[in-house]
């Protein structure tokens, strides 16, 4: 992943670490900020947020306020580095932490946007059981517009299960992420790709 900042693969020549336009581009990123904001606002208690590949944080950022605690992550040690320069706030926390291999820290809420879409099926059943420490899931993946066969495998990469007319479904097999409660909270046309942007509230049994 490193190497998709360093030889900037994903746009953004402007910045030194650029996202994506996943990241960046109003049509996509304020109705997500809106949807998880308003969530995040409901909660009785203020969250522990941890943000498992926060990127170059353009949205974590906005979302900062409305945590007790925000735990942003991200495998790419010079992208954390930066950003804990850039981003400063009492409650915010930035770690270097590969999301598959290591302890993840404690947390109400895990936000995933955009991050599983690019590992293998082995590294996701790796994430997948992490993720039942936390109360709520907030999960966004890049998916075909039509019918697909869910969960295809891939090589963990700057690639996507699009090409494959596929996409990741945590409830279908291999994963079988058990959950309490399943609601999608946002689904848009994905700017500038095929397919589109859906993004999905879990409450973990």
């Amino acid at each position: 992943m490193a190497q998709i900042y360093e030889n900037n693969l994903w746009g953004g020549n402007k910045y030194e670490f650029h996202s994506g336009l996943g990241s960046h581009h109003p049509e996509v990123v304020n109705p997500y900020i809106t949807i998880v904001s308003g969530f995040l606002e409901k909660i009785e208690t203020p969250a522990v947020v941890c943000d498992l590949g926060c990127g170059d944080f353009n949205i974590g950022k906005k979302l900062v306020k409305y945590a007790q605690k925000y735990i942003a992550i991200d495998i790419v040690p010079d992208l954390i580095t930066h950003n804990k320069q850039a981003f400063k706030a009492d409650n915010l926390e930035f770690h270097t932490l590969d999301i598959a291999k290591d302890n993840l820290p404690k947390g109400d809420c895990a936000i995933l946007r955009q991050v599983l879409q690019h590992l293998s099926n082995a590294e996701i059943k790796c994430v997948v059981e992490k993720l039942y420490d936390y109360k709520y899931v907030i999960l966004t993946e890049h998916l075909p517009k039509e019918d697909f066969e869910p969960n295809k495998d891939i090589i963990s990469g700057q690639g996507i299960r699009l090409k494959k007319q596929s996409g990741v479904n945590l409830l279908a097999p291999p994963f079988n992420f058990l959950v309490e409660e399943e609601k999608q909270l946002l689904s848009i046309k994905s700017h500038g790709f095929k397919g589109i942007l859906v993004t999905t509230l879990y409450k973990v049994k």
